[in-house]
């Protein structure tokens, strides 16, 4: 994948986070320290309810953008969900497990880019 492709990924993701009313949503430029993608999204839900359908929604419009999604872990655990789509790599959590986890500090060394697609939303 392209940076140019997970940019736009990227940009999906978020709107489609936003769409379902995702927490807290983090955008993590990794692609200078790290070879497992460009960029990581976190966010989170309030219960396993919103968290299913955060990543439901995630799949559905990536795959419907044309971006194949390499492999999904923890459906069953609802308390946090990873989505690689090859170049994006997408965290949802319950509150808890994200606090636990603090995959942003985890990451510190990556750019923070959260304010650039928040911009690209009111577009």
């Amino acid at each position: 994948m392209t940076k140019e492709e997970s940019r736009a990924l990227t940009d999906i993701v978020v709107k489609a986070l936003n769409e379902k009313q995702a927490q807290d949503v983090k955008v993590i430029e990794i692609s200078e320290i790290s070879p497992l993608g460009d960029y990581f999204v976190i966010a989170n839900g309030s219960n396993a309810n919103q968290i299913q359908a955060l990543v439901e929604n995630v799949e559905e419009k990536g795959e419907k953008a044309g971006f194949q999604i390499d492999h999904v872990e923890g459906h069953r655990n609802a308390n946090w969900t990873l989505i690689d789509f090859k170049g994006v790599i997408v965290h949802v959590f319950d509150e808890e497990a994200r606090e636990h986890y603090d995959l942003e500090r985890l990451w510190r060394d990556g750019s923070d880019v959260s304010a650039e697609f928040k911009e690209e939303e009111n577009h």
